[in-house]
């Protein structure tokens, strides 16, 4: 088991009070240092290369988040998402943190990572930044994966609270990606209803404000599990966001510690049937500090069992 940070990835800045702060990588770095993760390989993340970013942006796009960088202050690219002074290089590892990490659990170095990065990624679209989301990490990871490793089934798992727009609209018409996202609804970005199949490829589950432990596992269970033993995917990546938790502020879904326990559990016993066990997991979402250490905690253990 391996995690990948980088000390760029708390220079990034959205401002005074904003959600996505620097406090929550340190909470989750925190919560990594007990001793039941002392057998953890620490890494420093990369950079992405602005090929590993083109396999799922646009080059105009690419070139715009470097251009927009300011020196000093806030740039606003969207009603919720800034560039500080520190943001492009943050981004830039967190993409690269994917990268890295996929090439080591498909050179059969580790089976399992966890990337502890920020900002997010989930929400930034092939040509825009949007829901704090600069580099799309985890789409990445699965273009690079399709393009440098040349594997024909790549899996995206998504727990965030927030349905995971940008991911789904990068890969809607590429087959060999499937993308599973359970998430609230209604809740920004208003995406993700049942019905959206992309090419076949596409599986929401769509949960409603309130919902909790035992409908979140029915839907995975029911639904979204079997999904992914059909595809028979050959890498698993997670966008692991833990703001689905009964105490974040910007959602309204009941889950606890245990469930981020459970659903990486059963997507570890799928890994091992599929793909030689191989996941690489990235922090996406979660806002609030303690259930925001208590998710990751949960999580990652259960990555290293």
């Amino acid at each position: 088991m391996r995690l990948y940070t980088h000390s760029a990835c708390l220079e990034h800045d959205s401002g005074k009070d904003h959600p996505e702060s620097p406090a929550r990588l340190r909470a989750v770095l925190q919560a990594l240092e007990a001793p039941q993760f002392a057998a953890i390989e620490r890494v420093e993340a990369p950079r992405a290369t602005r090929e590993q970013l083109e396999r799922v942006h646009g080059s105009e796009y690419v070139e715009y988040i470097f251009a927009s960088q300011p020196s000093n202050g806030l740039t606003r690219l969207d009603p919720d998402t800034m560039m500080s002074s520190g943001s492009l290089e943050a981004a830039l590892r967190a993409a690269g943190a994917a990268c890295a990490a996929t090439d080591a659990v498909l050179a059969r170095t580790i089976r399992r990572a966890f990337c502890a990065v920020r900002p997010p990624g989930h929400h930034a679209t092939r040509n825009e930044a949007m829901g704090f989301c600069l580099f799309n990490s985890v789409a990445a990871a699965a273009a690079h994966a399709l393009g440098a490793h040349r594997l024909d089934r790549v899996a995206i798992v998504d727990f965030d609270v927030h349905h995971g727009n940008g991911t789904q609209a990068i890969f809607r018409h590429d087959p060999r990606v499937l993308y599973a996202s359970s998430h609230q609804m209604p809740l920004y970005p208003g995406t993700g209803e049942a019905d959206e199949h992309g090419a076949g490829n596409i599986f929401n589950a769509p949960l409603p404000p309130g919902a909790g432990s035992i409908e979140f596992r029915a839907i995975w269970e029911k639904r979204l599990l079997p999904e992914l033993d059909l595809f028979r995917p050959q890498l698993l990546l997670i966008s692991a966001g833990f703001d689905a938790d009964a105490r974040d502020p910007l959602a309204q879904l009941q889950l606890v510690p245990a469930d981020y326990a459970w659903i990486t559990g059963r997507l570890v016993e799928l890994a091992d049937r599929h793909a030689d066990g191989r996941i690489v997991s990235a922090l996406e979402g979660g806002y609030d500090l303690g259930a925001l250490r208590e998710g990751v905690a949960a999580h990652v253990a259960a990555l290293m069992a």
